[in-house]
């Protein structure tokens, strides 16, 4: 049973195209290499392109569309966190953690259509950083090289099918809700005291990722290739491909979130405190918010 599922999927149109909800590389948008290339080049076009048009102009404040946004990407995270719970819970109640990490079967119709739901999400958050250009915030590494590449691991996930895939994108959407609902507040003036801890829950969502994605892929190869040798519990499904480059992806994030943790509260500080004045980071030092995811 899925109360919500049932009540909100009831409005989508029976004659919508099958690739809109069911994932099919080639068809649904953004599923082909060429397509998510020239999207994340366009994304890095724009936003340097900003950057020059206002080399010379003062900045904008946006203060309603940068609330609007943060709205959508906070209750629209919170909404599928819970569509994805109510759907992989029953799974992990009958059939226990390791089924529903690792089966073929969790990665049921509804679990891929949330996952094609999330990876749009992607895309509208590639706004964070327009409205960072457009407010002459300086864009720091960490935060493009994130907004883009996450992009591109929910998309190798889709094409390699990883079963544990709901684990790390539900310690995302939990990690946004409360993020962008930060941005919202903090953008009306609000002053919240526990910006500091959106860092270390990102910290501690990337441990608790690359424990499960290791996991599932020293399963898959322990399985696969040694299975006379190395003890395992059984296969873990999803392409080699795909989760290498999780494994990878991820461990480069924990790393350079460890990095902008202590560049941002751990080195003693040198001249006045910095300010609040939007999102993302300043010269690797705290502007005022914890990163942008």
């Amino acid at each position: 049973m899925a109360p919500i599922a049932d009540f909100l999927l009831a409005y989508v149109p029976s004659n919508i195209p099958h690739y809109l909800t069911t994932y099919v590389q080639g068809k649904t948008p953004l599923s082909t290499d060429v397509a998510v290339y020239s999207a994340l080049a366009s994304y890095l076009a724009i936003i340097f392109g900003i950057q020059a048009i206002m080399k010379n102009q003062k900045p904008l404040k946006l203060t309603l569309l940068f609330q609007i946004h943060n709205v959508i990407l906070s209750g629209g995270s919170l909404l599928l966190l819970v569509l994805m719970l109510e759907e992989i819970l029953p799974i992990f109640w009958k059939h226990g953690i390791y089924h529903a990490m690792c089966a073929e079967a969790s990665w049921t119709p509804r679990m891929e259509f949330y996952y094609m739901i999330n990876y749009s999400f992607k895309y509208l958050e590639l706004l964070d950083t327009v409205f960072l250009a457009f407010k002459k915030k300086p864009l720091a590494f960490l935060h493009v090289f994130h907004h883009s590449a996450t992009a591109l691991l929910c998309y190798s996930q889709l094409n390699g099918k990883t079963s544990v895939s709901w684990v790390v994108i539900s310690l995302n959407l939990m990690v946004h809700v409360l993020m962008y609902y930060y941005y919202y507040a903090t953008a009306g003036g609000a002053k919240i005291w526990w910006k500091k801890y959106l860092t270390t829950m990102q910290i501690a969502q990337f441990v608790i990722d690359l424990f499960v994605v290791y996991f599932g892929t020293y399963q898959h190869f322990s399985y696969v290739y040694w299975a006379d040798t190395m003890p395992h519990i059984g296969n873990c499904a999803g392409t080699e491909q795909a989760a290498l480059f999780g494994c990878g992806l991820l461990s480069s994030y924990l790393l350079l979130f460890i990095n902008f943790y202590i560049q941002t509260y751990k080195k003693p500080s040198r001249g006045p405190k910095p300010t609040a004045n939007g999102n993302g980071v300043a010269n690797g030092k705290a502007n005022g918010h914890a990163y942008v995811e």
